[in-house]
């Protein structure tokens, strides 16, 4: 049994119901980029034939008649045709308002295959008509004068073919806002239009090659005919040199324009890039190879979307450093022994607040205490390792070596304590906060398995400062620090005092505890047995 290809996953049809494709004003404008070149470059062919190329014709004014009224009726009924025939190519009939789902594709083929195809199928459509031109002026001529048939043709034939490269170019630009609409929900396979070499190989074969070769025939036709004396040879490459200088101009340029206008659009999109701005889609207009490069560079913005939104919320997770540290090196289960400070905040009195208010008060209110914790650990430094219900762990000094990691966690520990009194508990005694400041030596890594790990750091200075946040909340002010912290301090230990020392749970040596200074005149002091005292009384 044959597999099943996957549907390609993309934008949304950009069929809409009662859609009539080219809108009249596009009709519009194609028809006027499509008749307006080829009139003016039928009077030049006009012109060079009558009047410059072939003497003889000049000298025989039946013949030229003749020749100015075929043209005359050819030109009017070359444009009636030619305009009928391109309605009819680049016709789409109009969406039934209720079409299906398949219907709605098939018209979406459909409309992409004309605007796509848009540009050639007008091409040849002029060059079919200028062709034709071709051969009935071969024939008006060729029973009175051989030479003069093939000189009128090859000038009908080659103002043809550089005519039609410059409307090539026109609607290619006229189609433009439709080539986007429909490349917007899929990019150019880049395999069945001319690529960038062809329409380079295009620019200069109608811009430059064919006028050239209209001078080349004049002078083989000097040369071999001898038709032309000196002064008329040189009126000929003086006019047929200026014809090219403009016509090639003109065909460079519109070549030039479309080459660049591609280029152009992904280089501003990645200035925006550069800055920092992800939010960015360069518009698809282009057919060739240049087009894919357009898409291409959407597809690669939407991943820098996508890895910057991971990042985010990778970041928000785990806290930016871990993350940039996680990103920058290799992912290894273990860890190191780093010099850190830890800080352990916890809500007192949440278990209370949980039971009395509604679950939205209470999570507004927690938002509320770690929109605090978060401002002022980041302000100094560091990073939350970890939430734990109502409490958060921060670190400073790990992943990432941090200069004075134990003052700036004693500084974080002050100043939250001051806004959370401040901002959060302003008018309530039921609830407050326990900070505990620790440092010293911990292992900082990845612990876990390769399935699921965290960054986490363990050790004693954890463990102390979970402890003495837990003494912080007895303390008034709501925030101690540890004899180890203080040692590794810098400026920060003129702000703080010692208020006491105690044997913490678990451990089996006296813990010195430090408070703000100016909190120390009214703090409580941890006695030697666990009971508070005042701090003015000896322990």
């Amino acid at each position: 049994m044959a597999r099943r290809r996957p549907r390609r996953s993309g934008p949304p049809v950009e069929a809409r119901a009662g859609d009539r494709g080219l809108t009249a004003g596009l009709r519009a404008l194609l028809l006027l980029v499509v008749v307006l070149p080829n009139v003016i470059g039928a009077g030049v062919v006009l012109v060079l034939a009558a009047w410059v190329l072939p003497h003889d014709l000049v000298d025989a004014p039946a013949l030229l008649l003749r020749n100015l009224v075929v043209f005359a009726g050819y030109v009017v009924l070359a444009v009636a045709v030619g305009a009928g025939w391109g309605h009819l190519l680049m016709r789409v009939r109009p969406l039934r308002v209720d079409a299906d789902e398949r219907q709605r594709r098939g018209w979406e083929r459909r409309f992409r295959k004309v605007v796509l195809g848009g540009p050639v199928r007008l091409a040849a459509v002029q060059t079919t008509l200028w062709g034709v031109a071709s051969a009935v002026f071969l024939l008006l001529n060729v029973f009175d004068s051989w030479r003069i048939a093939l000189q009128v043709a090859a000038t009908v034939l080659l103002g043809g073919l550089a005519t039609v490269s410059i409307t090539y170019r026109l609607v290619e630009v006229v189609l433009r806002p439709a080539a986007r609409r429909v490349l917007a929900a899929r990019p150019p396979s880049g395999t069945v239009l001319p690529g960038v070499l062809m329409r380079t190989l295009g620019g200069w074969v109608f811009g430059t090659a064919v006028p050239l070769l209209g001078v080349v025939l004049a002078a083989v036709a000097a040369l071999a005919l001898g038709t032309y004396d000196v002064t008329r040879l040189a009126v000929v490459v003086v006019v047929l040199g200026g014809v090219a200088l403009v016509l090639g101009g003109a065909v460079i340029t519109l070549t030039a324009l479309s080459t660049a206008a591609p280029v152009l659009a992904v280089r501003r999109a990645l200035k925006k890039v550069e800055r920092g701005d992800y939010d960015v889609d360069v518009p698809v207009f282009d057919t060739t190879e240049l087009g894919l490069l357009q898409a291409g560079f959407n597809t690669m913005v939407s991943g820098l979307r996508e890895r910057e939104r991971v990042r985010d919320l990778f970041g928000r997770q785990v806290g930016e450093d871990v993350a940039r540290h996680a990103m920058d090196n290799d992912v290894e289960l273990g860890g190191e022994v780093r010099e850190v400070a830890v800080l352990f905040v916890d809500l007192v009195g949440s278990t209370t607040l949980a039971a009395t208010r509604p679950p939205q008060e209470v999570v507004e209110l927690l938002n509320e205490f770690f929109a605090v914790v978060i401002d002022v650990v980041e302000d100094h430094g560091g990073w939350i390792n970890k939430f734990e219900g109502d409490a958060a762990l921060a670190v400073f000094g790990a992943p990432t070596e941090l200069p004075d990691a134990a003052g700036r966690a004693l500084a974080a520990g002050r100043v939250m304590a001051a806004r959370l009194a401040e901002e959060v508990f302003p008018a309530t005694t039921e609830l407050g906060a326990g900070i505990g400041v620790s440092a010293g030596e911990a292992v900082a890594g990845n612990i876990g398995d390769r399935r699921r790990y965290e960054y986490t750091v363990i050790g004693d200075p954890v463990n102390e400062a979970a402890r003495l946040c837990d003494l912080a909340k007895d303390v008034d002010g709501g925030v101690v620090g540890s004899g180890a912290a203080l040692e590794r301090a810098g400026d920060e230990t003129d702000r703080w005092t010692t208020i006491g020392s105690r044997t913490l749970r678990g451990r089996t040596t006296e813990t010195t505890i430090h408070a703000p200074t100016r909190l120390a005149g009214r703090a409580t002091q941890p006695s030697s047995n666990g009971d508070p005292t005042p701090a003015h009384e000896p322990a």
